[in-house]
């Protein structure tokens, strides 16, 4: 039982509720999510089982889509409805125009400060720990790319939209961000992640649907869930070089064209898939071996 599943989480549930089920399920104590779901939010919650464990970081480092809503008008410890009020300012004065202006405006790349209420590490301590002591600290903020932003609609004070962003994004920051420039206050009501990587809640499966007798049918193997990345093929004599962790110097070694720090999908010329590789000046590696 080596692959990924596409789990929808539900709300209510944490992420670690899910590997705790898949565990359970499958009878395996090798399981790992892919990037943690708050317990309010749902979606898309891809979980590796098995060998699988060993690619959660490149499904975890790809693009997520998600669908928010956020009222205007209070702000919260957490931004978001888990949270205590800490403030309140009255919205209806703003119009449309305004109001797109300020979403539109974190398009793109921006150095992000992550909440208090996150799973994120300062000086070996949680963040969320120190935040339920009263304790607030100042946080670096993490450079984020926010792709797109679509399917905005605006009922005053409720805006929803949908995100296209990069690894490392809090969609609840997003909500205060956009609250903090509006000069009201903002805080995220729903969240829902509809993609993550390739994985798409269209193709999901309920975390309440899965049992003992039909998890296997949805294990997707890792070469699948990495299909991604595109496909290289190496010549069979540098095959066995790249296994045992050799840098390969010989452009020759593939008869495919390849890019410079771009990751591959490596196989040999048997079809037989190594694992992921990516070239540098120095020559052709592979970074992840994934061989049977």
């Amino acid at each position: 039982m080596d692959g990924v599943i596409n789990i929808y989480k539900n709300t209510g549930m944490t992420s670690f509720d899910v590997v705790r089920t898949i565990k359970k399920v499958s009878g395996t104590k090798k399981v790992g999510h892919t990037g943690t779901l708050d317990p309010e939010a749902s979606g898309v919650l891809p979980v590796c089982i098995g060998k699988g464990t060993k690619i959660i970081d490149y499904i975890m480092n790809s693009n997520k889509v998600y669908e928010v809503e956020l009222k205007l008008g209070i702000t919260t410890t957490t931004y978001d409805l888990e949270g205590e009020i800490v403030e309140e300012r009255d919205p209806s004065s703003l119009n449309e125009e305004e109001i797109l202006k300020a979403i539109n405006s974190f398009k793109g790349e921006y150095n992000q400060i992550p909440p208090m209420f996150s799973a994120l590490k300062q000086n070996g301590v949680r963040l969320y720990e120190l935040a339920r002591q009263g304790i607030e600290v100042e946080r670096e903020g993490r450079l984020i790319n926010i792709y797109n932003i679509e399917d905005i609609k605006i009922n005053n004070p409720y805006l929803s939209m949908k995100v296209t962003c990069s690894k490392g994004t809090y969609i609840r920051s997003l909500c205060y961000d956009i609250g903090k420039n509006l000069g009201v206050g903002a805080t995220m009501t729903k969240l829902k992640r509809t993609k993550t990587s390739k994985f798409s809640e269209e193709e999901s499966i309920n975390i309440n649907e899965i049992n003992t007798d039909n998890i296997k049918n949805y294990i997707i193997s890792m070469e699948d869930a990495l299909d991604f990345y595109d496909k290289l093929v190496v010549l069979n004599k540098y095959s066995r070089l790249l296994i045992n962790g050799v840098r390969v110097f010989d452009k020759r070694f593939t008869k495919d064209k390849i890019e410079v720090e771009k990751l591959y999908r490596v196989y040999d010329e048997n079809g037989q898939f190594i694992g992921l590789g990516r070239s540098n000046h120095q020559g052709f590696k592979i970074e992840k071996l994934l061989i049977n």
